[in-house]
């Protein structure tokens, strides 16, 4: 009787691992990472304005946007330890709790110093939960077709891309900065704290996984420490996100300083991470067939290439294009992070792990975002910038590369079925 009862305990859970329950959650999930990705959006969008009227230069201005991403990447790993051992619910409370409170601060925020604060140590810690958390908690709730699933999950932050910043820049353009910031903290509370009730519930066996992954998990042999993994790839994670930042922190001041205007710019961001969605999504099917590290060597490929073009063509329509491309090229290369930690680090580690790569990653938006407003400030253009950019990207593709050639013939160990029983 009591084998009786495991089998139909673990028949039960596998049920609903890859079933209606786990897809209607990463619904959810996508929806709550919608809302809660305004806060990596929005400084693009309003840097022009803010910076015209605190009347600072450009590195300046981009200062609130490098202490969002530090708040961010601190956020992650804070709120995914706290989810891997109470669940996702709690940190997205305090997620909507601190970014409405600090858009409503941010619009009130006298001078640029408040501003940032506000933006870092608010509006950057609480975005994180909507995004890192999310998908540590995801990734339990899927076997199959976990890749594809995390992807989807990573791709919400992308969906806020496309939908914040033209809703951003109309509301700047019609009501001003401060009242649009005070507008979205409000929304954002009122939406994301129910919505994370929903996430209440653990994935079954959750618990056993993680006491199971203790003896049973085997990572793939690649000749280096956990320690050394880690180091190694967040070292990556730096420079692929510095490479990454200067389209998608500049695109509206390098659209105005060309004589396009914010508006063609922010239209760009929104076009990039539009096809980011799409890059996102097919992201998660090929690292289903060919694994994280080979996924993220051919996104820091691609990226680069796109980086190129940046510096070969200025016309309003190649802007355009190219943006779209940038966005279809570099849009699976945070997600990929999150599978290489599933793959090579024991699964009771997922929240923690990937918060520290999280971390490395904006770490990199946050440095090339502050990095390419320095470089213009003192030659007084952007191509130095888009060299810096590809210069960082090669770094990056140089580690993975190495990566990949160390990993040896032992082929992807998974977790067994019945562990989780």
């Amino acid at each position: 009787m009591p084998i009786e009862t495991a089998r139909s305990n673990s028949a039960a859970t596998f049920s609903i691992i890859d079933g209606r329950a786990a897809w209607l959650r990463l619904a959810l999930a996508v929806l709550i990472s919608t809302l809660g990705g305004v806060g990596m959006w929005s400084v693009p969008v309003s840097l022009p304005a803010v910076q015209s009227e605190f009347g600072i230069a450009r590195a300046a201005a981009s200062l609130p946007y490098t202490l969002t991403m530090i708040g961010f990447a601190f956020g992650g790993i804070a709120l995914g330890r706290l989810a891997d051992r109470l669940g996702v619910m709690l940190p997205l409370l305090i997620g909507a709790c601190a970014i409405g409170c600090g858009y409503v601060a941010a619009g009130f925020a006298p001078n640029l110093l408040t501003f940032a604060l506000a933006q870092g140590a608010l509006i950057g810690f609480g975005s994180a939960a909507s995004f890192g958390p999310l998908m540590a908690d995801i990734s339990h709730w899927f076997e199959r077709r976990r890749g594809i699933a995390v992807a989807i999950c990573a791709a919400g932050n992308y969906v806020a891309g496309v939908v914040w910043p033209p809703t951003l820049q109309h509301f700047i353009e019609t009501s001003g900065w401060r009242a649009t910031h005070i507008g979205v903290g409000l929304f954002c509370a009122a939406t994301m704290l129910p919505l994370a009730w929903f996430m209440r519930h653990r994935a079954p066996g959750h618990a056993a996984v993680q006491d199971a992954s203790r003896t049973s998990f085997v990572p793939p042999d690649i000749g280096l420490s956990p320690r050394a993994l880690q180091v190694l790839l967040s070292i990556a994670g730096v420079a692929c996100c510095v490479a990454m930042a200067m389209p998608q922190v500049h695109i509206v001041a390098y659209c105005g300083d060309l004589g396009y205007g914010a508006a063609r710019g922010a239209e760009m961001l929104s076009l990039m991470l539009g096809f980011g969605i799409v890059s996102r999504v097919g992201s998660g099917f090929v690292a289903d067939r060919i694994g994280g590290l080979a996924t993220l060597l051919l996104g820091s490929v691609l990226q680069g290439s796109a980086l190129l073009l940046y510096l070969t063509f200025h016309g309003l329509g190649s802007l355009y294009v190219i943006s779209a491309l940038f966005g279809l090229f570099q849009g699976g290369i945070v997600p990929s992070y999150a599978i290489i930690v599933r793959e090579h680090f024991a699964p009771r580690e997922a929240g923690a792990r990937l918060g520290v790569l999280l971390m490395a990653t904006l770490g990199g938006m946050a440095l090339g975002g502050w990095m390419s407003g320095y470089i213009f400030d003192l030659t007084g253009s952007y191509r130095i910038a888009f060299l810096n950019g590809l210069a960082w990207n090669l770094l990056n593709g140089s580690i993975v590369l190495w990566l990949l050639l160390r990993r040896r013939s032992r082929p992807l160990a998974r977790m067994p079925a019945d562990a989780v029983a």
